[in-house]
């Protein structure tokens, strides 16, 4: 399982190098700064739980930075990094992703990415009785796992609107819209 395992990577690497390179040459970065909000469901499966009142969804409020490299005429390269706070059985969640996307004549850009998101979940919400604190019994409430999605970016002068659906590790859903500022 390793040997494969270092050759997914060794292939990714082979083929993300020129790339990189490429994109070194083709123009300078695309720098976006904004704010968010979405509605995070973690998807909770509370067959198990019947005695609890279990609220899974809640909306989350925060910041990304994405810097994107032009590849060529149409795809880019980039990473994006966010930071959110959250409602119900989320207090925050956090991570960073690759992106890899096209651009479009008119600017806007529809990209795929992967990365890693950590998410701090709030065990009193999730299970309906605020007064319980996990803290009293020493859980740590924070999962990760990899993220993946799409979404979309179109420009209005130097403001970009832009929308992401998201995924943390097929397990949960996260809807995200946005306004970003380009530099």
């Amino acid at each position: 399982m390793k040997k494969i395992a270092y050759a997914t990577i060794a292939a990714f690497g082979a083929i993300a190098l020129p790339a990189a390179a490429q994109a070194q040459d083709a123009g300078k970065p695309e720098v976006t700064i904004g704010a968010q909000v979405g509605l995070h469901d973690l998807a909770v499966d509370d067959a198990d739980l019947d005695e609890f009142n279990i609220d899974d969804s809640g909306e989350i409020y925060g910041g990304f930075v994405a810097v994107d490299f032009p590849v060529g005429e149409t795809l880019f390269i980039g990473a994006e990094g966010n930071a959110n706070f959250g409602s119900g059985p989320i207090d925050a969640e956090y991570g960073l992703s690759a992106r890899l996307g096209l651009k479009t004549q008119g600017g806007s850009k529809i990209y795929a990415r992967g990365g890693y998101q950590w998410v701090d979940v709030d065990a009193g919400n999730l299970i309906g009785d605020p007064d319980f604190d996990e803290d009293d019994f020493g859980l740590d409430t924070t999962i990760g796992d990899y993220l993946v999605g799409v979404g979309v970016e179109v420009p209005v002068s130097k403001v970009v609107l832009r929308a992401n659906v998201d995924t943390i590790a097929f397990d949960t859903l996260r809807g995200t819209v946005g306004v970003g500022f380009k530099f």
